[in-house]
């Protein structure tokens, strides 16, 4: 669903979009299956990062590139109560490419509009290269700028990234948080629930026809 209708002005001419809970299945899914697996409470996980202070800053640390992945792992585990080793793969391990996705992103690529990746990092290894090259024309992961959505700031370097003005752009995340501030730029923002949703969406604000197959299901929140 697009929460924010273009503004009059320049035509919508680049994509901006979130990688993890966008570009693969739902990060909360794979969350809720890593609490299983480890006998937490369910919910344990985003409760922990969203109400803890000491969990909120190893996020931000992770997100912005001021915490190592090892860091990150070891003081986590502690608050979770569960081993450290491998903790980020471990929460992240239930996540799957969302095919449907990319195969729209690279089909809006090759038809002449411009894209850009922007998301807040979990590790230096969550990306596979290949696929970002394939995809995108500019790649903004908050780690590596040290800025993390909702900032405004790394909206604004994205579209300058892809050499256009936020009004021009349109930014798809699966957080309603990190929308809005997007939104007040200019930007048309979309709130990715289903791929088959999205897509439509994305076809229609760009006039592309965009045919894609393994539409799948709205993922667990």
């Amino acid at each position: 669903m697009i929460s924010a209708p273009p503004p009059d002005g320049p035509g919508r001419r680049g994509l901006l979009i979130d990688f993890g809970g966008v570009l693969t299945t739902s990060v909360f899914a794979s969350f809720a299956a890593f609490e299983q697996t480890e006998g937490l409470d369910q919910l344990a996980v985003a409760r922990l990062l969203r109400d803890d202070p000491r969990a909120a800053k190893l996020l931000v640390g992770l997100e912005t590139g001021g915490a190592a992945d090892a860091v990150f792992e070891n003081e986590l585990a502690v608050l979770l109560g569960v081993s450290p080793a491998g903790l980020i793969k471990r929460l992240l391990g239930g996540t799957r490419p969302e095919r449907a996705m990319t195969d729209a992103v690279r089909q809006l690529r090759r038809a002449g509009v411009r894209t850009a990746l922007v998301s807040n990092s979990w590790g230096a290894a969550s990306y596979p290269e290949g696929l970002l090259n394939d995809l995108f024309d500019a790649v903004v992961i908050s780690g590596q700028v040290g800025l993390r959505k909702p900032d405004p700031e790394i909206y604004r370097l994205a579209a300058e990234k892809v050499a256009l003005d936020p009004a021009e752009c349109v930014f798809v995340d699966d957080l309603p948080t990190n929308l809005s501030p997007a939104a007040r730029l200019g930007m048309g923002v979309i709130r990715h629930i289903t791929p088959a949703a999205t897509i439509a969406e994305l076809a229609g604000i760009f006039g592309i026809e965009l045919t894609v197959t393994d539409l799948g299901t709205a993922q667990p929140r």
